[in-house]
């Protein structure tokens, strides 16, 4: 079964812009598109009712313009929509499930818009199987900026770095487009940032010489299933999300993890997935790993 690129959508200008964006990606990849608009619906009290059935149909016209102009812009995209009666984060959660990504819009610096305010954007984000985008209604996210290389951030080049690393080549490779890694590698306890930190980087084969053949190890297989793609890696002892974001500036795409947590754990994002999504200008994918 083919997976679709989902969207949520509320009607605002930030899910205009995420449908719009989600649209481009599943043509570029010959997918899908299926739009998402949540409701809850409460029979018993008339007049909530009566106001319900109103939103309803706002919904079904709200989705019917927006499949109408995608469908104008992309005639060969396969677009379909529907509207789910449960709360948004249960919607989007299930539709996560089934989709390729999840793709959401959002607003401003760290304020995630429409039906996602208060927690239901955080559940989203930290509870989704899927890789979940987030798309702001800026110029960052217009078709000009598509061609911009893809950037990832890597923290664990071991198997956490697997599902992130799938995602950005096949990002970058139906772009047609570069991917750049960017890696701030963990530094022994004993280091911390200073003077000593500096002066090992320094030497042949230090921290940051270690950090680069590792690097390239763990890179070496996804440049030979996708040799299409050019690849360029920073490699600096910072902290993570300021070498994320000061990549991110020109990007076309940012790709960060999110590492999955068992229920007890709440409902965290990681402090770089954290940072990116509140000042990352260019649409940012979150993508979960064990």
């Amino acid at each position: 079964m083919i997976r679709p690129i989902t969207v949520g959508m509320d009607g605002s200008p930030e899910s205009l812009a995420a449908a719009d964006w989600a649209a481009r990606d599943a043509q570029r990849r010959t997918l899908p598109l299926h739009l998402v608009h949540a409701w809850i619906w409460q029979p018993h009290d008339v007049p909530v009712a009566q106001d319900l059935d109103a939103q309803k149909q706002w919904a079904q016209h709200m989705l019917r313009e927006a499949e109408e102009e995608l469908r104008g812009r992309h005639p060969a995209l396969t677009v379909s929509t529907e509207q789910i009666s449960d709360t948004a984060a249960e919607v989007l959660l299930g539709q996560a499930e089934k989709a390729q990504m999840l793709v959401l819009g959002s607003s401003g610096h760290g304020a995630i818009a429409g039906f996602l305010l208060g927690s239901v954007g955080q559940q989203v984000l930290a509870r989704a199987n899927s890789p979940v985008v987030m798309v702001r209604a800026n110029a960052r996210s217009a078709a000009k900026h598509d061609g911009g290389e893809v950037v990832v951030g890597l923290d664990d080049l071991d198997g956490p770095a697997v599902p992130l690393l799938e995602f950005a080549f096949d990002a970058a490779a139906a772009r047609r487009t570069a991917l750049r890694i960017v890696h701030a590698p963990s530094l022994p306890p004993l280091y911390g940032y200073g003077p000593v930190v500096g002066q090992l980087a320094s030497q042949e084969g230090g921290i940051t010489g270690q950090a680069e053949k590792a690097l390239s190890d763990a890179v070496t297989p996804w440049r030979e299933k996708y040799p299409q793609v050019p690849v360029a890696h920073t490699v600096e002892l910072t902290r993570p999300s300021g070498i994320v974001l000061k990549a991110a500036a020109q990007a076309g795409l940012v790709v960060v993890g999110r590492r999955v947590h068992r229920p007890a754990l709440g409902m965290r994002i990681g402090p770089v997935a954290h940072a990116v999504l509140h000042h990352a200008a260019a649409p940012v994918a979150v993508v979960p790993h064990g």
